[in-house]
């Protein structure tokens, strides 16, 4: 806790000096092409930097994690960029794990929205590689904010690592064959990859929702059935309650007659 502590500080310092170092990362993490000509630059050091880039924006989401998948087909190629994306995604899905492991429900809860947590909630009890592997691979579904969530379930790290990995995998490989055939000026097949996943994944963003509470064991309409059964027994028992009163109160009115 003293590390992060420190490490907090020292960022936070880093941007009210408006250190330089702050203004790189700000600038490589908000300008796509500025960190294409850097990747570029850095030459036989720039998988190092790529993989860290993928890494943080996992960890701290400043940057869509398409943007970055795309950008490694780009500049890599179809299989290096694949590689160098899934490690980089790796490492900052454990990191992130690890972290809502080290730090617990309540930082977890502060960090996801309320509406993440009553739908994704529930994982913080699920141990089901099956259902880990599936919020994985749909796509549409918060994959960075997940990897918390699972850091505060019974799952074991090296099966989160494994199956998130295999999850992210497809996805990882279409951004990163999206980026190496724009680059190569493929773009008829380019078009086509596209409307081929886009008519796979369109119904499965769709239907993700669905998915995920199958594979929990429940159906999504479940938790509105059951408010709307608890407003119903809260109403049936305010009746019986005022009914009781009324009763004891003509009773009472009886007596003194």
């Amino acid at each position: 806790m003293v590390v992060i502590l420190a490490a907090c500080a020292y960022c936070a310092w880093l941007v009210w000096t408006d250190a330089p170092a702050y203004r790189f990362a700000f600038r490589l993490f908000h300008d796509n092409q500025y960190m294409k000509e850097k990747l570029v630059e850095w030459g036989a050091a720039a998988p190092v930097l790529f993989i860290l880039i993928q890494a943080l924006q996992v960890v701290v989401a400043p940057i869509p994690g398409e943007v970055t998948g795309i950008l490694g087909g780009f500049v890599f190629g179809q299989w290096l960029g694949l590689l160098y994306s899934t490690i980089g995604l790796t490492v900052g899905s454990l990191a992130a794990f690890a972290l809502g492991r080290w730090l617990g429900d309540a930082y977890v809860r502060n960090l996801v929205s309320e509406e993440t947590w009553n739908k994704l909630g529930f994982i913080v009890e699920a141990e089901g590689t099956i259902l880990c592997f599936i919020i994985y691979l749909i796509p549409g579904l918060p994959k960075d904010i997940v990897c918390y969530l699972f850091g505060l379930s019974p799952m074991p790290f090296w099966v989160f690592a494994v199956v998130s990995t295999l999850g992210r995998i497809p996805g990882t490989w279409v951004l990163s064959a999206q980026g190496s055939k724009t680059a190569t000026g493929h773009y008829v097949e380019v078009v086509l990859l596209t409307a081929a996943v886009a008519a796979l994944a369109v119904p499965l963003y769709y239907y993700r929702l669905r998915i995920v509470a199958w594979f929990e064991g429940r159906r999504p309409e479940d938790d509105d059935e059951g408010q709307e059964t608890g407003l119903a027994a809260g109403q049936a028992d305010r009746k019986g309650k005022s009914g009781r009163r009324s009763e004891a109160g003509s009773r009472g009115t009886a007596g003194k007659t």
